[in-house]
């Protein structure tokens, strides 16, 4: 059995909810993008408990609610007779359950509902409403897919807006938590193998799970596992992210796909794809979390000088190098995509390194902001700038995989600019390569 790791505060959250139900129901919800780990964060945390665990596919709703009787009267000790064939019956004898005994209610999958029947939602709020003062319910809600899940309970015309009393966004693991793993399993493990590690996972823990069963830690063996037969890794991106794009799925995999080939302005992509984009843009920042928006640092937030970064690592990585020649992948010719990725790896992974320092960086919660600094003109790049307002501190930051390439003194006169509105600052320029890993 492998090791859970480092999930201490979600526990510890989703544990004092628990807590609180003993007296009085509380409906948490609980999003992440997919295989981040969230069925098994909520397995791990309640696997003592009086707990009833249903799971939404999509089928006859009649038949789901059969399922969920089963698990009701496997975990209460109590037998359900009659026809029961709408889910709001069954949430209807939970909430009436609860009245005398106090468990956890976890449906995983809530999203799907909608595929099921649209009423449910609504049905379930006049449940809530009405019984939820005197029940003593652990209600949580999980899902997927991040869009339709923050829709239901954060969009006012929704019918279990406002109803949630705690929100979960599981995120990926950190770089100490990474850096945990791979020394567990991969104990001589140097810079590199951290560097393809984080590269090729972003912490998702269905992707560290798979490469640790494969025993695959250094680039190399990491690219076996992906590019070979039947993998599970070349569907990957569109196994996550198709429910979330519905029948537009080609315009977003188009926008993803240039952006992780360095095609990261608005006016560039336009002009490759011949269209406005801005909407697709906005959504996929803002509704499905995929893409941040970067201004360089001192630019005002209305500013045009804009880019636009995949904040996924995986999926960063499986536009650039899969989506982007899925041809090859159609055909098989690994060998091919094989020798894509070789040829451009150091670029890639150089880049890569820049965005593990800045996350490293905000980890530390040292400064009160970190961003990089570029002018109009594309040129004279600031790495990572992390400033201390508190401390009156700024530091410049130049990344590059081999130390030797770095020059402080080019650094500096980068900086002549920006330095003059910090003259109370102190101010210092490093260098972060592999070795600072």
């Amino acid at each position: 059995m492998q090791k859970f790791y480092n999930r201490e505060n979600e526990i510890a959250l989703l544990k004092t909810i628990e807590q609180r139900t003993t007296a009085s129901a509380e409906m948490t919800f609980v999003v992440g993008r997919r295989r981040v780990g969230k069925t098994e964060l909520l397995r791990q945390t309640f696997n003592q408990n009086k707990t009833l665990y249903f799971f939404v596919e999509r089928k006859n709703e009649a038949l789901l609610c059969e399922e969920f009787l089963q698990e009701i009267n496997r975990k209460l000790d109590t037998t359900i007779y009659g026809q029961i064939t709408s889910f709001k019956q069954v949430f209807a004898l939970l909430m009436d359950l609860a009245q005398r005994e106090h468990f956890t209610l976890i449906i995983d999958e809530f999203q799907e509902f909608a595929n099921i029947n649209t009423a449910i939602y609504s049905e379930m709020q006049n449940v809530w409403d009405s019984k939820k003062n005197l029940s003593k319910i652990n209600l949580i809600l999980c899902g997927s897919v991040y869009s339709l899940m923050t829709k239901i309970f954060q969009n006012a015309k929704e019918p279990l807006f406002g109803r949630s009393t705690a929100r979960l966004h599981l995120k990926p693991f950190d770089i100490q938590t990474l850096k945990e793993i791979i020394a567990d399993y991969h104990p001589n493990y140097s810079s590199e193998d951290l560097l393809a590690f984080y590269t090729f996972t972003g912490g998702v823990a269905k992707y560290v799970e798979l490469l640790i069963k494969a025993r695959a830690f250094t680039k190399s063996r990491i690219l076996n596992e992906l590019f070979t037969e039947n993998s599970i890794f070349l569907s990957e991106g569109k196994a996550v992210l198709i429910d979330e794009f519905g029948k537009d799925y080609g315009t977003y995999f188009s926008i993803l796909s240039l952006i992780a080939s360095s095609k990261t302005s608005r006016s560039e992509m336009e002009s490759i794809l011949n269209g406005s984009i801005g909407g697709y843009l906005d959504k996929l920042e803002n509704e499905f979390g995929l893409i941040k928006k970067l201004r360089p640092f001192g630019a005002k937030p209305s500013g045009k000088n804009v880019k636009y970064r995949i904040e996924d690592n995986f999926l960063n990585f499986w536009f650039r190098f899969v989506y982007k020649y899925r041809s090859a992948v159609e055909i098989g010719n690994f060998d091919y995509l094989r020798a894509i990725v070789d040829r451009d790896y150091e670029t890639y992974s150089g880049l890569m390194l820049e965005k593990y320092f800045r996350q490293k960086l905000t980890e530390s919660k040292q400064y009160s902001e970190i961003s990089s600094f570029w002018d109009k003109k594309g040129t004279n790049e600031i790495d990572i700038i992390a400033v201390n307002e508190v401390e009156q501190h700024l530091v410049f930051y130049e990344v590059k995989r081999k130390k030797s390439r770095i020059s402080l003194n080019t650094l500096e006169k980068k900086t002549e600019k920006i330095t003059p509105d910090f003259s109370t600052y102190t101010i210092e320029y490093k260098a972060l390569s592999l070795e600072e890993m």
